[in-house]
């Protein structure tokens, strides 16, 4: 059972890699796809932004409740598959309005992954340990960022951003067939009956339950505040130190692959010894760190030394990975399992819509609108003026804190049943 259950996590491990990789990937090609193609920084916000994610979140929803009552592998599987025809192709795109279409089809691919994938964990791991098992799953989104910027960065300056678009796309085929021809879908062959429950009254389930209500909000102001950041990071240093693509990816790679990599897996590992079973505690602790990596991510754009600016960069993307793991974790406690993939659809699909779709469409109007009075430098104050909307994040998971242990007893004595 140990070797199934770690098995499981590393197939997942990767899967979620790969999901991550294609968004580093993009957002260190955005300058080379704007030269090629000849598009503003507000079109790249759209292409990276809502192109991607309205698509990515509202497919989110019907895939997820086939999830809930149906067979995630295969779900996994198909969609991986789907990602990464997609991803390859955009490598062939010749103008803008090509680009975005196949972006449609990443996006949906993408939204098959992550939420059948979250609800398979509650199958193999007890409560107490969540926390740690949801840490090594999402360790796979920090070494997804760590390998996008280094090998997109150096494909990208030796090959171009075509090429990179589809050599990064390739090996999603070959993890597809794995997942479905080495995982096992627990339900199979099993008596236990999964009831399917009306969307309507799923969504108002979730909504009435406060600790979810907070997360929610939470999260979407965390993916709208982060994305427009992280979408657009890349190309600031780039503009701002003239860094070349495969320099700055190692130096991406390093710090956002390494420093989430190590916040994910701390922030499950001490969750899980210090505070298992204690979700108010865990949360409480989230917003506190939350705050703190605020004020690191806004001292990236005040200094001057590129050098220090790479640290800052470094030390905010452990503090940012440091929540994830005990919020998605608590997440899987909370809800029935009837809605455990549906409930991180909703969850995705609030925060993309308004943090992966606007986020960097907005850092892409600003840094425009603030172009006049500050030439090439508008791009460091638009990243800077999105730093403080974390705080505001960090505020919900702290409310989210108050109320988690009395929805959970709500739910253990059959309220959401």
């Amino acid at each position: 059972m140990r070797s199934r259950r770690g098995y499981l996590l590393a197939v997942l491990f990767l899967l979620v890699a790969l999901n991550s990789m294609d968004r580093l990937a993009v957002g260190l090609v955005l300058q080379s796809i704007k030269s090629d193609l000849h598009l503003s920084d507000a079109q790249l916000g759209l292409l990276t932004g809502m192109a991607f994610a309205l698509f990515y979140s509202v497919m989110g929803i019907p895939i997820a409740r086939w999830a809930d009552r149906g067979n995630r592998i295969a779900i996994i599987s198909l969609a991986t598959f789907l990602w990464a025809v997609a991803l390859a192709l955009s490598g062939l795109a010749r103008s803008f309005q090509q680009l975005l279409l196949i972006r449609v089809g990443v996006a949906v691919g993408e939204a098959g992954v992550v939420p059948p994938a979250h609800s398979l964990i509650p199958d193999y791991f007890a409560r107490a340990e969540r926390p740690r098992a949801v840490s090594v799953f999402m360790l796979g989104g920090a070494f997804g960022v760590l390998l996008g910027y280094f090998v997109a960065g150096w494909l990208n300056q030796f090959y171009g951003w075509r090429e990179t678009f589809v050599l990064i796309g390739l090996p999603g085929v070959v993890l597809a067939a794995v997942t479905w021809f080495t995982l096992e879908e627990p339900r199979r062959g099993s008596t236990r009956a999964v009831a399917s429950v009306p969307a309507g009254r799923a969504v108002r389930e979730l909504w009435h339950n406060r600790t979810y209500r907070h997360l929610t909000l939470s999260f979407a102001l965390i993916c709208f505040f982060g994305s427009g950041v992280l979408q657009w990071q890349p190309t600031f240093f780039l503009r701002t130190y003239g860094l070349d693509t495969g320099e700055l990816g190692t130096w991406l790679a390093l710090l956002h692959g390494v420093g989430g990599m190590l916040g994910s897996y701390l922030g499950g590992a001490l969750a899980s010894r210090f505070a298992a079973g204690d979700e108010r505690r865990q949360l409480a602790l989230a917003a506190v760190t939350y705050s703190c990596f605020a004020a690191l991510a806004a001292s990236i754009y005040l200094t001057p030394s590129r050098n220090l600016a790479f640290a800052l960069t470094g030390a905010s993307a452990v503090g940012a990975a440091l929540i994830t793991a005990p919020v998605f974790a608590t997440i899987q406690t909370l809800v029935p399992e009837r809605m455990r993939a549906f409930s991180i659809a909703l969850i995705y699909l609030c925060a993309n819509l308004v943090g992966l779709g606007l986020g960097p469409l907005v850092v892409g109007f600003l840094s425009d609108a603030l172009r006049p009075l500050y030439g090439e430098s508008s791009l460091r104050y638009a990243l800077l003026a999105m730093c403080p909307g974390y705080v505001w994040a960090a505020w919900h998971l702290w409310r989210s804190s108050r109320y988690v242990m009395n929805d959970m007893g709500r739910l253990h004595a059959g309220v959401y049943s």
